[in-house]
Parts: C-alpha cells; structure tokens; sequence
C-alpha cells in the first residue's frame, strides 16, 4: 500500500512528519501528500495492510478456539482494557499489550489503545454527527473552560469535504443542535423502531428518533463497497465499507507517491531548536532494536490520539519549554475529557412476532440532544446535555427449560422484541482532570509512561440520573413493558472518547493550540487528534478530529507556502 522502510534516510528533511496513522493521522498524510509534501508516517506499531492483515475477518464462532474466547495468557496481555468488554480472539490482535505499555490509574481509568498501521479506525463505532455552535459556544455560554477559537461557520465546509470522501450515510433532520451532514443514503430502521419512532415522537414534542449517522457504505463509494450487513466492523471490513485509515485515507496517500511510512516507530519527543525558535523533527524509538533516530521536518502533525500526543509534548522538554513543549500556559495535560457511557433503558415490545429482519446492520438509531438547546429546554439541574443511541431487535430463547427434540426447536425460534437506549452525555473541562508523566513506572522501552487522575464530575452524576430517568420514562411512555433502567456507573474511559489535554483556544495564557490547531510557541506543530478539543459536546468525536485535521492541513500548506513557518 505504501513505501514502508525502516530504513527511512536519516539524513532527509522531510516537508513532513505525521506521528500516527489512526482516524487523524490518516487524514493528516492523504491531506499533506495530496498537497504535494513529501510525508513520513511513524508508526509505533506493525503494519496492518488493507484486507491482507485482517486474519479474523470471516471466521465464526466455532471456527476459532475457544469459541472466540481468550485465553488465561491473553486476558493477562490485556488486564486492563479487557475490562471494556470489547476485546475477543475476533479483535484481541489489534489491541495493545497493556503489559509492555503500563499507565497509572490515579483514580480507575480505562485506556483502550491500538498500536498498529491504522490506529483505532479499524476498531472505532463509526457513529458520525457534526458538533453545532450549541457546542462551540458552550463554554463561553456557561464558563465552563476557555472559549473556542473557531465557531461552526469555521469547520462547516470542512465536515463537507471530509465527509464527501470518507462516506456518511444518514438522512436530513435540520435540528440547529445536530447539523446535517453530506449524507450517501440512510440505512433502514426494523418494524420495531419505527413503531418506537412514530410512538416517541407523539409522546414527546422536540424529540426525535433517527436512524444512526454512521461512516458506513451504504452505496459503493470511491472505489470501496457497500456495507454487507454482517456486523464484523472491528475485524476489519475486506469491502472497504466503513472508514478506517487502511481503507481510504492512507491509499490514498499512497497514489500520490509522496508517502513513506516507517512502523515499529514509538515517538519519543519532539526536537526543537531553541535558537532558531522552531521545531526541527521527531525522535524515534525503534521498538524491535531499541535505537534511537531523528528524523527531521518542516512540519510536525502529532496524531498519536488523545493522550498519546500529549505524553510527547510533556516528554519534549528543551531549554525553551521545561514542562513539555508548547506548555507556557500549564495547561498541557489538563481538561481530560470523555462521554459517560451505559446509562438507559431496556424493555419488551408485543406484537410484531410474524416479523424479523435481513442481516446484522452495524448501527442503530440515534436520539438527539433536547436537553439545554434553547430556553424552553433549559434545565436547573445541570448544564449541557445528553443524546441517546440503541436498537431494537429479537432475543433469542436461551433460557427455555425443557429437553429433547421440541426443546431443541425452540431454541431455534426468535424470541420476544426488545429495545434498549442508552445515553452519552457531555463531560466538563475540569482543570482538575490530568494526566502527567510518571518516571518511577516505565514502559519496555524504558519510557517515563502517564498517570492519570480523572474522575466524573457533580454534572456528569446529574446528567447521568436524567438519562435513565428520561430512559425508561420513554420506554413506558411508548407501550414497552417489563422495563429495567440501568446505570452502571463506570469510570472515566469507557467511551473510549477521551479528549482535552492540548487544548485549543484563543489566548496561549489558557490554552496550548489555536484556531489553526498550531501551537502557540512552535507554529510549526500541529495537534489535530482528541488532544485538541476545548469541549467534548455528547456527540462521538471522530468526525470533527476529520474535519479538524484537514482544515490544519491546508493551513499548514499555506503557512509553509508563504515562508511563515
């Protein structure tokens, strides 16, 4: 797919450098190549090729040992992030050894992490909802954080451009809080949701039931197929269906011919030259050998995800920037950021027993934010607001009891419907919410790693209580029955969403980055990943770090043109 050499010249400046290949750093490479830069991706894991490297991608159940269960030896590899629930043999190969890569949980933190040629795109939900200005002025609003320095009218051509490329299926709303994207057409939603749609929204005027806004085909697309409805998404898609860096953007890099990847690549920092006042290229680990290599650019895009980012910037310490690079506010490694997560309602639906559905769609339906989106909305018991996703769908008849061959014939019948919702509400950006780096626990590569200190706020524990509150109030509200609210109170984490810690914003005294995602005292390093964000809104996040990266990127390319960096 590309030009992978761990032979990468040393001796070579590049025009630029991209520290990681997920969601961001696979738009950042396909913008700068495209743009005519000659670009290096360093990759700290293996490569993952396109199709090739997906050895799990058709197996069943009974194909895979343990009927895809993980072994004594495997769960140990991943103490820590099997505790999401997410990772099988079907997955288990594209999760990081929380082992070799220790982090200190200050207080219970969940760090999902995907060392490999494109990052968690292969693994992510793939849900995609543009942020609106309720979001982008919602610090300012409540004074919660620091302002925004972009506003949507700045990133709306962006969402368009990113979203023509990467494919988004969905359909109009014309919400004010829930912008509408450049949609391929929308999935179908089951008997039962639109029976749910048509009750919910009777029952509740300004709340909507839509089908899920997602980055999956739903039509053939830029030389990739259409989704066939199997629900293998984070074995990886061999049609290419859903988004993922391996997919779309990194080939497309590729064709340019003006991409070199270097994988087994752990940034160690980012070198800076204190007399020339500029950033001058990225250290390197190789993490087969174990040596040490610089390579140089004109251009740094740090797109190491979220916390990835910022434990380069604290580890980038020279004469100018003693507290990691670009952190002359002291805001470098604040303002940690997720979406609460597992909060909602599930209950059964009569009637409907004469039908089921075609396939496994990999999405569900989607309730937007009501909460707080304008005066008649506003709440006295907390601030921002919430949206719900879900499905419905048929059980099956596992726990019958009985014996023989009429036993063995139920099982093979549908159960009862059900439909469940479950929320994701906004966090705040609490100063108080960090990570630093923790010298006394080292990784293999002998590396200082992070601690991190972040816990749910009064807010979010309101937010909570009004989700399965308003969760099962709708269910009932809607004829379900036998409803059970659910609240399962995890710690921060577990929407895999983590955001903040390299804050945009408009003055360097509060904030690392600008409105152009620069830092503020190295305008030639860009942060384009969850780092970056001043708030988190409740909306899933991947789409924006999309449109984020490539409006950077011509920026970037602009600066560079006019010699201003």
């Amino acid at each position: 797919m590309a030009n992978f050499n761990i032979d990468a010249d040393k001796s070579v400046t590049y025009d630029a450098i991209v520290v990681g290949s997920g969601i961001s750093g696979g738009w950042a490479a396909k913008e700068l190549t495209e743009k005519g830069l000659r670009t290096l991706v360093l990759e700290r894991g293996r490569i993952v090729e396109h199709v090739k490297d997906y050895p799990t991608m058709n197996l069943d159940p009974w194909d895979m040992d343990l009927r895809g269960g993980l072994t004594p030896e495997e769960r140990d590899k991943h103490y820590k992030s099997i505790r999401s629930g997410f990772i099988g043999k079907d997955t288990e190969h594209f999760h990081a050894n929380d082992r070799e890569n220790p982090y200190t949980e200050v207080k219970p933190f969940l760090w999902i992490r995907a060392h490999q040629l494109g990052g968690r795109s292969i693994l992510w939900g793939k849900q995609t909802y543009r942020l609106s200005d309720l979001d982008f002025e919602a610090n300012a609003r409540d004074g919660h954080g620091v302002d925004w320095p972009i506003r949507y009218r700045d990133i709306a051509p962006w969402y368009t451009y990113v979203e023509k490329f990467a494919g988004i299926s969905g359909a109009p709303l014309g919400l004010p809080q829930l912008p509408d994207s450049h949609f391929l057409p929308p999935m179908e939603m089951n008997c039962v949701e639109k029976h749910v749609k048509a009750r919910l929204e009777k029952e509740f005027a300004g709340r909507h039931l839509i089908i899920g806004r997602c980055a999956h085909l739903t039509v053939p697309h830029n030389g990739r197929g259409k989704c066939q409805y199997r629900n293998r998404c984070s074995r990886g898609c061999p049609y290419g269906a859903y988004f993922s860096s391996n997919a779309a953007t990194l080939p497309a890099a590729h064709a340019t011919g003006k991409l070199t990847i270097r994988p087994f690549s752990i940034a160690q920092s980012v070198r800076y030259d204190d007399t020339k006042g500029t950033a001058t290229g990225v250290r390197v680990i190789d993490s087969e050998t174990g040596e040490t290599v610089d390579y140089k650019a004109k251009v740094i895009f740090l797109n190491a995800s979220a916390l990835g980012s910022t434990q380069i910037m604290l580890n980038s310490t020279s004469k100018r920037f003693e507290n990691g690079l670009g952190n002359d506010s002291g805001e470098l490694g604040h303002n940690l950021m997720d979406h609460t997560y597992r909060i909602g309602a599930v209950g059964t639906v009569d009637g409907f027993e004469d039908k089921y559905y075609s396939g496994r769609r990999p999405n569900g339906i989607y309730i937007p934010r009501y909460w707080n989106v304008d005066e008649q909305s506003r709440s006295d018991k907390f601030v921002r607001g919430f949206g719900f996703q879900g499905g419905g769908g048929r059980t099956g008849n596992n726990n019958l009891e009985g014996h023989g061959a009429d036993y063995k014939e139920k099982l093979l019948q549908p159960g009862p419907w059900e439909f469940f919702i479950t929320g994701f509400a906004e966090c705040l950006p609490y100063h108080s919410n960090k990570v630093t780096l923790n010298d006394a626990v080292r990784d293999k590569w002998d590396q200082p790693t992070l601690a991190i200190d972040a816990e749910w706020g009064a807010n979010e524990h309101a937010l909570n209580d009004q989700i399965q509150e308003d969760a099962v109030e709708m269910l009932e509200r809607v004829g379900l029955r036998d409803i059970v609210g659910f609240n399962n109170r995890h710690e921060m984490g577990y929407g895999i969403h983590e955001m903040g810690t390299a804050r945009m914003g408009r003055d360097p005294k509060t904030s690392v980055l600008n409105a152009f995602n620069q830092v503020h005292a190295a305008r030639n390093v860009f942060v384009t990943d969850g780092a970056c964000m001043t708030s988190s809104s409740c909306v899933n996040p991947s789409l924006t770090y999309m449109a984020l990266t490539a409006r950077a990127a011509d920026h970037a390319v602009s600066e560079l043109n006019k010699r201003n960096i």
